[in-house]
């Protein structure tokens, strides 16, 4: 049972819309994706100075990094929920102001607990514009280009996170810490203003506002995949997620997999710094271009995996099978591995700077090869609320694991060295080099194990009105980072 009511031929069917309506809504989402994943990195760039103005340790001022992370960690646990209710659009543009306010909070923080108290809500409520990104999506996008959006909606994530220090690295030093905040909450308001106009996407949210706007009764729908009662929700995106984890080998696999990607690609936000300043000298200006890399790896990631589809899709004389998208996972784990110790053992004085940096350009792309290739397997693996579920438990996992690492990532590096702390990520990441092999041979026969492929609906014991149509589509809410993402 699909999630949304909209027949194929509904002109007010999202991908019936004028080609501009839809880039226009396509481009909001972006914008305020980027916006929240912008928002993440550029305190890295401040962390030096809130050390020095709360006197407070590193590991506590890097915890304003984490804790944002920490408040998204949550977004895809109720933003379903809020979005089955009152659709996307309103929710994108209270989630990125209210994001804007606690940013705002940040930067007149006269104490460190004001200051990280303030990140953490940044982050809770910012959460949704990363969330709400890929439900946007596959409302507007045919399914058939699934990789291809996901292309564009994860560029949005991790291309923000590489501006982010870019950017902060210059107005620090020029202004201070706060105006990592401030340059924050100026790019919310314009993207704010820029999504003013945004037209709701959600297929169970249209026939509801034209029906109001009709000034008519709210049309009959089936349940929301999301689930109705508290205890149908609480299934669907907490219990159901850790069940999952510890019963369903797809996503077990999937989840530790990402988590160990996001977890490496994050503390280099902390490590880059250090190793760059210390080994070479660098100012924190050169450091914050030294990211620049990693945008030039996110965009070739992108492209080489739209290109990818596209030969697959081209070459399929039926529909393209799901696992004929874990292809840019397979070289994706390699590229992972190989520059973690390339970095690890590159990071020296009698090696030029630009070998670690060409390195991390590599691990973007793997990294976002990757997450391309497992999340859009992931999102059609199942019926809509076994994805729910799945998406969640991948999505929260790698969060966490992204904010937990930059905790203790500087203390590894001292203990141990840059060398070997990053050996380490990259002997965890061997065994993840098989799991989109397996997935491509065996990911089928797991499906069909799967209780929650043999269950299509949370509501099956329901009659579904017969007066509706459903056209082909997947319009539920997703889990990215992420995206994430971030």
């Amino acid at each position: 049972m699909l999630s949304h009511t909209l027949a194929a031929d509904d002109p007010d069917n999202p991908m019936n819309w004028p080609a501009h309506r839809r880039l226009y809504a396509s481009a909001v989402s972006w914008a305020m994706a980027f916006a929240v994943a912008f928002g993440l990195t550029i305190y890295s760039s401040a962390i030096p100075q809130v050390m020095e103005a709360f006197n407070v340790s590193m590991t506590k001022a890097i915890a304003g990094f984490s804790l944002y992370l920490f408040g998204i960690f949550f977004a895809p646990i109720y933003t379903p929920h809020l979005a089955e209710r009152h659709g996307r659009s309103i929710l994108y543009l209270i989630s990125i102001f209210c994001c804007g306010l606690f940013h705002l909070g940040a930067a007149l923080s006269q104490s460190y607990a004001s200051l990280a108290v303030c990140r953490f809500f940044a982050g809770l409520f910012g959460g949704p514009c990363l969330v709400l990104i890929e439900g946007t999506f596959a409302d507007i996008w045919s399914a058939e280009t699934t990789n291809t959006y996901y292309a564009f909606l994860a560029v949005a994530s991790y291309v923000g996170t590489a501006v982010g220090p870019v950017v902060g690295n210059f107005v620090v030093q020029a202004g201070g810490w706060r105006w990592a905040e401030y340059t924050t909450v100026m790019l919310i308001l314009v993207v704010f203003a820029f999504g003013i106009g945004m037209p709701e996407t959600y297929g169970r949210e249209i026939p509801r506002r034209r029906n109001k706007a009709r000034g008519l009764a709210p049309p009959h729908q089936p349940p929301a995949e999301s689930g109705v009662t508290i205890a149908q929700m609480a299934t669907i995106t907490v219990l159901n997620p850790v069940k999952q984890l510890a019963l369903e080998p797809i996503v077990a696999m999937i989840s530790f997999t990402l988590a160990l990607n996001w977890g490496a690609a994050f503390q280099f936000f902390i490590t880059v710094p250090v190793v760059l300043q210390t080994v070479y000298g660098f100012t924190p200006q050169r450091v914050g271009l030294a990211f620049i890399g990693a945008i030039g790896g996110s965009i070739l990631a992108a492209l080489c995996t739209i290109a990818i589809e596209q030969a697959i899709f081209r070459s399929c004389n039926t529909t393209m099978a799901i696992e004929k998208r874990l292809i840019p996972a397979m070289y994706g784990g390699l590229m992972i591995t190989g520059s973690l110790f390339w970095i690890g053992w590159t990071a020296d004085p009698t090696i030029n700077y630009l070998s670690p940096i060409f390195g991390t350009a590599i691990y973007i792309w793997g990294s976002m090869s990757v997450l391309l290739s497992l999340v859009t397997y992931l999102f059609d693996a199942y019926p809509p609320a076994g994805t729910l579920s799945a998406l969640t438990a991948a999505a929260c996992v790698r969060i966490a694991t992204a904010g937990i690492i930059p905790l203790v990532i500087v203390q590894a590096f001292m203990n141990l060295g840059g060398n070997w702390a990053l050996s380490i990520f990259g002997f965890i990441s061997i065994p993840c080099l098989a799991v989109p092999f397996v997935l491509y041979k065996w990911g089928p026969t797991l499906r069909a194990r799967s209780p929650y492929s043999r269950s299509l609906s949370i509501h099956s014991h329901m009659p579904i009105p017969t007066e509706m149509t459903t056209m082909e589509g997947r319009s539920y809410e997703g889990a990215h980072m992420d995206t994430v993402h971030v």
